[in-house]
């Protein structure tokens, strides 16, 4: 048997199958559909050269090949189990979300509601500037400021972000540059008769020295509405409005663990961004 296995998700589904006898039961046991189980079955018989199943009417039966294949994952399988299991013997799904650091910094107020209502995943936040690859599985959820146009991908539109200018109070008039290729700091550095008084290298520490009164900063409105001290002080910037969307795995989307993330990420998300209203 070729040793460059299939992904090893492709063979956890195998096993599904072969337990169930047929891809209605795997496809209750995965929270995948029985027309993608099918398909992970034919990618996992043209990768090993296996044919696992003889289709009957009364389900599916292991061939010889089949039999074997299955005694050997089931084997991997016990022994694989245990490293991902959690005191009490139930195991979690790692479901890693990433997004943009306002986003997730305004979204940690709401983890451990989405913990709650997802007690069968283990969260990992990851904050990035540049997306992460969801089609690699480099996440498993992104918040992304575009609609995806790769195939295999499922989003969900939560919204449009808007920004403005936010500072103590209107006679500050300098400008807090953020020194970075972001939207907002390129369209400041674009403002010819802007005056810059200080320079940061992250947005947070940007936002921090705008609380000290030095300046001026470009914050999306709903951070800038929800930090004490800071009042709108510039017109929403039209040019920097963008619509958030929700982007997940087409096929992992049904794993249980990751749709009550997806769930209960975009109903936080939709009242994070209420509050810019």
């Amino acid at each position: 048997m070729n040793e460059m296995m299939s992904d090893w998700n492709d063979l956890k589904y195998f096993l599904a199958v072969a337990r169930h006898k047929g891809l209605s039961g795997a496809a209750r046991q995965t929270g995948l559909s029985a027309a993608t189980l099918g398909r992970r079955m034919q990618a996992l018989e043209q990768s090993t050269g296996i044919e696992t199943f003889q289709r009957h009417a009364r389900g599916d039966e292991l061939t010889e090949q089949g039999e074997a294949l299955f005694a050997r994952c089931s084997s991997l399988d016990a022994d694989v189990r245990p490293l991902f299991a959690r005191k009490g013997g139930r195991e979690r799904t790692l479901v890693k979300l990433s997004g943009g650091h306002w986003t997730l910094h305004a979204l940690a107020a709401h983890i451990p509601r989405i913990s709650k209502a997802a007690p069968d995943a283990k969260l990992r936040l990851i904050s990035a500037t540049d997306h992460m690859k969801i089609n690699h599985r480099e996440a498993v959820i992104g918040i992304r400021n575009q609609r995806p146009d790769k195939a295999g991908l499922a989003c969900r539109r939560v919204g449009t972000i808007a920004f403005a200018g936010y500072a103590t109070h209107a006679a500050v008039s300098g400008w807090i540059r953020v020194a970075s290729k972001t939207p907002s700091a390129r369209w400041l550095a674009a403002q010819d008769d802007t005056d810059i008084v200080m320079e940061a290298n992250a947005p947070r520490l940007a936002r921090d020295l705008a609380m000290q009164g030095i300046g001026r900063v470009v914050l999306p409105c709903f951070i800038g509405a929800r930090t004490p001290g800071l009042v709108q002080v510039h017109p929403q910037i039209s040019e920097l409005d963008h619509e958030q969307w929700l982007v997940s795995h087409d096929e992992d989307r049904f794993i249980p663990a990751v749709r009550h993330v997806l769930d209960e990420t975009y109903k936080a998300l939709c009242s994070i961004i209420k509050v810019q209203a």
